[in-house]
């Protein structure tokens, strides 16, 4: 039996995307807001369907169509399972940040802890060497990551980027775990 994936239509509103799949919520949101729909995440028309948003705000149908189609690749991207990511865009920027703070060799702390407005809101930190009960993931690009072994089960799987745009700029997190998001992506429930 082949399994249909799910995908994202233009007449889909901006919450029901985003609600649907909190998996991939951040890369969404940073899609649809690199795009020019700021409103992601402030409840202002998150009502409208994505069509109806964007032909309000001026754009062409061809511009929907566009948006939909880079949507749903976000959707298809693959996810190891097995590990936590730091792309090479978020090493590179973490590292600039090491040697500003004169930090050089240090690690990136990454867990999670209750808050926000979904349950849990995510940590990023510096990490001098490991603790005892950490799980360490080397980069591609040379930083590790030190996760808590305890948050390994709501984490595993995560991608952490990096993004500048005019819309803002910092670190991103994308986690298959996440059973459901608000509607700005700085929080999950799992």
């Amino acid at each position: 039996m082949t399994q249909v994936m799910e995908k994202i239509s233009k007449d889909m509103t901006i919450e029901e995307i985003l609600g649907r799949f909190p998996q991939k919520s951040q890369k969404l949101a940073q899609e649809l807001t690199n795009t020019g729909l700021h409103c992601v995440g402030c409840q202002a028309a998150t009502w409208e369907t994505l069509e109806g948003g964007m032909l309000g705000h001026g754009y062409a149908e061809e511009e929907v169509d566009a948006l939909v189609v880079r949507l749903n690749k976000i959707l298809a991207e693959k996810v190891d399972l097995n590990t936590i990511t730091l792309t090479a865009r978020a090493a590179e920027k973490y590292k600039a940040i090491l040697a500003e703070e004169g930090k050089e060799g240090w690690g990136l702390r990454f867990g999670d802890k209750a808050g926000g407005c979904s349950g849990f809101e995510y940590i990023l930190d510096y990490s001098e060497k490991a603790k005892e009960d950490d799980e360490v993931f080397s980069s591609e690009v040379g930083v590790d990551l030190h996760v808590n072994k305890k948050m390994m089960p709501r984490l595993l799987g995560c991608e952490i980027d990096y993004v500048d745009g005019l819309n803002g700029a910092g670190f991103k997190i994308t986690n298959p775990n996440a059973k459901g998001s608000c509607g700005c992506g700085k929080s999950q429930s799992y």
